[in-house]
């Protein structure tokens, strides 16, 4: 029945067409009865669908003086079982009681608890008076480094559900394989969701895990269900019956290898290599890009803020202003460019696929990152102003007062990157040589600050004069004090976060 009722092929060992079927046939090879098929013409093919969750082909003897036609039936078993009238053994066919069909349903448990796929097969002369043949149990096993990707990503807040056509046998054993939690969640079947109510889906959706003998309504609707409930929802799937629910989704990841066209085209996305593992790469690689644009916005903006202040409080207090135009243009273009450039590229972290989902509609300028980038660039202000005053003499300004304030603000502005990094690990625990692309811009900013005070025709442009060895030193140990002081917060922020986490109830411990 598996052979006829069959539209793989297996070729040179190679499969073409669905894995399911291709066991099917792998089975029948192994027995000796892979030529069956060629007994027989096709006449009719009842294609499988997700409602009635069978196929057959209607077929006559090649070779046989009886051409009486003959149905080749396979699918679930709670769809065969109601059809068939009687059941083969030891090459006769006996009366289906109730009592046997009970059995049967329970040998179809049995084997789903093992994680199997079942597949009832049957033949007759009639779709409504059909023979049961028997059941196969087909071993679909999770892809490698599964249930480490799911670990991962229920440990990061993502919830995951699996939504399948299989009994709930087969789903639940399948679902404890990949480490997803049966016990303390739901699990509901594409018949109790056509029960729902669209508030009554709305409240259980979010509680459930697995979802059984689902059709493509059904996965559309639990797709809609978790959006209308404020979730972002990524959905992988390979069938044609997949596309519509695909397209809903927020994210439609197809798969490369065994996907249908239907599927990759409603798709956003396609894993060339069908492992589910690659979705974790792809949530560290966004998450690290959302993180690089915000260190670089907050380098900018306190950068930025404490330019313009820098000139602004000059005017304010009556002072001369501090730097004058080819410093403060070195200093936007030159020494803020590369830096910032870099802050972009900086590696993603290895936990940073744990860290929880943020609020969609939270915007990259939180509030935690307003009040970075003023502490930073009030430090910046306020020495370089200081610097500037303290250098400052009473017959007016000189060259070296305004190399001291320049020269100040950029090496502010190189520690202040060196902070903005990371908004809240230590440089030391991401490692100071990790972002090879932030050590080369930010040494070729500080050789070219130097070539800026100590070269004579630069001297001339940007009216500056040679520094001391101590003045330097001096400079350098000053304007480290926006990344301790950032170091520092980091540092209370860490010890608070953990001190959180350690306050838990009773209950938790159980």
């Amino acid at each position: 029945v598996g052979s006829v009722c069959n539209n793989a092929v297996i070729h040179n060992e190679t499969l073409m067409g669905q894995p399911t079927e291709g066991a099917l046939l792998a089975a029948a090879m192994k027995n000796g009865m892979y030529n069956v098929a060629d007994r027989y013409v096709r006449l009719q093919e009842y294609p499988f669908s997700s409602e009635q969750k069978m196929m057959a082909v209607k077929c006559v003897p090649k070779y046989d003086e009886n051409k009486q036609d003959v149905f080749f039936v396979k699918g679930a078993l709670e769809k065969i079982l109601p059809k068939c009238t009687r059941y083969a053994y030891n090459g006769t066919l006996q009366t289906l009681t109730n009592k046997k069909e009970q059995e049967f349903m329970a040998e179809a448990h049995e084997i789903g608890r093992k994680g199997l796929r079942v597949v009832a097969l049957a033949k007759g002369s009639s779709l409504q008076e059909l023979i049961y043949i028997g059941i196969v149990g087909i071993c679909d096993p999770p892809r490698p480094y599964v249930r480490e990707s799911i670990t991962t990503l229920l440990q990061s807040g993502v919830q995951v559900k699996m939504v399948t056509g299989d009994a709930i046998d087969t789903a639940v054993a399948i679902a404890q394989m990949i480490g997803l939690d049966t016990l303390h969640s739901q699990v509901l079947s594409g018949e109790q969701l056509d029960t729902f109510s669209e508030p009554e889906l709305d409240a259980a959706i979010p509680h459930a895990t697995v979802f059984y003998r689902v059709s493509p309504k059904h996965k559309l609707s639990i797709v809609k269900s978790l959006q209308r409930t404020g979730h972002i929802v990524g959905m992988t799937g390979d069938g044609v019956n997949d596309g519509v629910a695909l397209k809903k989704a927020d994210i439609g990841i197809a798969m490369g290898r065994n996907g249908t066209d239907v599927c990759k085209e409603a798709a956003d996305m396609i894993l060339v290599d069908d492992d589910f593992h690659t979705i974790i790469s792809a949530i560290e690689e966004g998450k690290g890009i959302y993180y690089n644009i915000r260190n670089f916005v907050r380098f900018q903006l306190s950068t930025s803020i404490a330019a313009l202040s820098l000139i602004a409080l000059a005017t304010l207090i009556g002072i001369p202003n501090p730097l004058n135009a080819m410093q403060i243009l070195w200093i936007n273009i030159i020494m803020d460019g590369p830096p910032a450039q870099s802050l972009g590229v900086e590696p993603v972290a290895k936990d940073v696929v744990k860290q929880k989902p943020r609020n969609v509609k939270e915007p990259i300028i939180t509030r935690a990152l307003i009040v970075n980038v003023l502490l930073s660039a009030l430090v910046i202000i306020a020495g370089t102003l200081w610097v500037f005053k303290k250098e400052m003499s009473t017959e007016g300004i000189t060259a070296r007062d305004t190399t001291m304030t320049f020269t100040c603000f950029v090496f502010f502005d190189m520690w202040n990157a060196l902070s903005c990094r990371s908004q809240t690990k230590s440089v030391f625990s991401i490692g100071l040589l990790s972002n090879k692309m932030f050590l080369i811009a930010v040494t070729l900013s500080v050789v070219g600050q130097l070539l800026v005070v100590y070269t004579p025709p630069l001297q001339r442009v940007f009216q500056t004069e040679a520094l001391t060895c101590w003045d330097m030193i001096f400079l350098i140990t000053l304007t480290s004090s926006v990344w301790v002081l950032s170091e520092i917060k980091k540092l209370c922020e860490r010890a608070l976060e953990q001190r959180g986490k350690g306050k838990r109830s009773p209950l938790e411990y159980v």
